[in-house]
């Protein structure tokens, strides 16, 4: 798949244990972009922050929180991108979505096995 070089980055914000239906946001989210075509996403699990509510979620033992955050990116056209934004609305239910256009330099995968 080839990827021009203007691309939106879609960056979603949400805890470890938010859900979708009965399995872990983030999971849905990869699983729909895939079943979609996106051209790929990540998902981040971070050692601390906080959101709308100040609530800090870190690792540090002694405030060891369940809730950690999470990132998904996923980089795509802006036509794929767009398509998307109205699946992932509907499986969210807290959290924060973001764009930005990106410039793409290239996108390869990995070389066949020999």
């Amino acid at each position: 798949m080839e990827l021009p070089q203007e691309t939106l980055l879609l960056r979603i914000f949400l805890g470890e244990t938010d859900r979708h239906k009965h399995q872990p946001l983030y999971e849905a989210i990869v699983l729909k972009a895939r079943e979609m075509h996106l051209s790929g996403a990540t998902v981040i699990r971070c050692s601390m922050g906080y959101g709308k509510s100040s609530r800090l979620h870190t690792t540090k033992i002694l405030r060891l929180s369940d809730d950690l955050p999470v990132i998904v990116e996923i980089v795509d056209t802006e036509e794929k991108i767009n398509a998307f934004l109205p699946v992932l609305e509907s499986m969210m239910q807290a959290g924060l979505v973001t764009l930005e256009k990106v410039r793409t330099l290239f996108y390869k995968g990995a070389p066949p096995h020999a």
